[in-house]
């Protein structure tokens, strides 16, 4: 066969990424897409990865050796709402001519951000069947929370995390064939992936690591009266009170309120450049080894809840952003006041803690991910259109 006529039978497979996160935990799927001979992996980039103010992380992708299918200019230098609304027009007037050149025959999304809504409501005019990872969780204190119920709806396929997440996404009326429990993606580099040494790491960032230190990463809470700003400013506050570590702070992500909290970093950095390093973005496989090496891990990062406990990491999770989301036992959840994260910070840096973590399992699974969803691309992928899944529920008397 020949090579054009090999290229033609081929599937072709488009993953997004908008996030740096969301490229850490994908991947190992990437690389198991890119290494299948009988599929084409078509990548596709865009929101905080094009954006200097944010690492510009394109480059790392592309630096990890993947090819950039289509790069998407969406996300205006905005801190509002409204800037995070216009975004979302702009990607999908960018993502339909994309999704129109590539003609994939499978999206991959995943998570809940808005540049994923924007993709997947494109993709769903242009006939393009998707398939959603990490549905059916629940965090109560973003708008990101409804993002991801709706691309439930709008996917016709489910790889999820848990068997909770997977019995959800069947409340909603997906058919339970075509929901898989497929663990947390970013579980994968446990076992596939090199991690820096303490020493590698303090070289990698230019900064010297002298003593135990505490990895920061908190993001704008989007739905609630919690206000960013004054929760961030608590959060440094309290990080005085333990003065014996050091501090690794991470820039939060794109979303409306979250500009606003770069010059408190930056002014806080400033005052303390021997025990502060911030970063706009680490890179998956330098964050990776900050979370292996923390005493613990502070904010409201999805990370501190799915990544963290298989390191054996305490964490501190401060307010509403990750409420209601499955959670194991080293995690400990804080208001958003100085107290009440001085308090949690204090006993997750306890002897006592500090063992208890070592010994949780993650309710997120061990670390097999990619691979299952490859097995479902093989298998699982019918090209049948979705239809509404019914479940049997008796609600009394009405």
């Amino acid at each position: 066969m020949s090579e054009a006529a090999r290229k033609k039978r081929m599937k072709n497979i488009a993953v997004f990424t908008g996030t740096r996160a969301e490229y850490g935990l994908l991947y190992w799927l990437l690389k198991d897409l890119e290494a299948d001979e009988s599929l084409n992996l078509q990548l596709l980039v865009a929101g905080m990865h094009l954006s200097p103010e944010f690492g510009n992380t394109a480059s790392q992708i592309e630096a990890d050796g993947f090819s950039i299918a289509a790069k998407v200019e969406m996300l205006l230098s905005s801190n509002t709402p409204v800037g995070v609304a216009k975004s979302v027009g702009l990607g999908i007037l960018g993502f339909a001519d994309a999704l129109e050149r590539l003609k994939p025959d499978l999206l991959i999304i995943l998570g809940d951000r808005f540049e994923a809504l924007a993709i997947a409501q494109t993709a769903l005019f242009l006939r393009i069947p998707i398939f959603h990872l990490h549905g059916g969780e629940i965090t109560e204190g973003a708008y990101d929370d409804s993002i991801r119920h709706t691309l439930t709806k709008l996917a016709t396929y489910h790889g999820v995390s848990s068997e909770i997440h997977q019995k959800r996404v069947i409340q909603l009326g997906e058919a339970p064939e075509r929901v898989w429990n497929v663990g947390a993606l970013g579980l994968d580099h446990l076992h596939r992936s090199s991690f820096l040494s303490v020493d590698e790491l303090a070289q990698s960032l230019q900064f010297r690591l002298r003593k135990p230190y505490l990895l920061v990463t908190y993001h704008p809470v989007t739905q609630g009266e919690e206000n960013g700003e004054s929760t961030f400013k608590a959060l440094l506050s309290a990080l005085a009170e333990f003065s014996e570590y050091q501090v690794i702070i991470t820039y939060p992500n794109a979303d409306d309120g979250g500009r606003a909290l770069v010059p408190l970093i930056e002014k806080y950095q400033q005052e303390h450049t021997d025990r502060i390093y911030a970063i706009k973005a680490l890179g998956h496989k330098r964050y990776l080894s900050c979370l292996k090496h923390a005493s613990g891990v502070i904010g409201n990062s999805s990370s501190g809840i799915i990544e963290a406990p298989s390191f054996g990491v305490p964490t501190v999770n401060i307010g509403r952003r990750q409420q209601g989301r499955l959670a194991a036992a080293s995690i400990i959840h804080c208001q958003a006041i100085k107290d009440d994260i001085v308090r949690a910070l204090g006993e997750a840096l306890s002897d006592t803690f500090q063992d208890k973590a070592q010994s949780v399992r993650n309710p997120y699974g061990q670390g097999n991910s990619s691979r299952e969803v490859l097995k479902i691309i093989h298998s699982g992928i019918s090209g049948e259109p979705k239809t509404f899944f019914d479940i049997s529920f008796d609600m009394g008397d009405t």
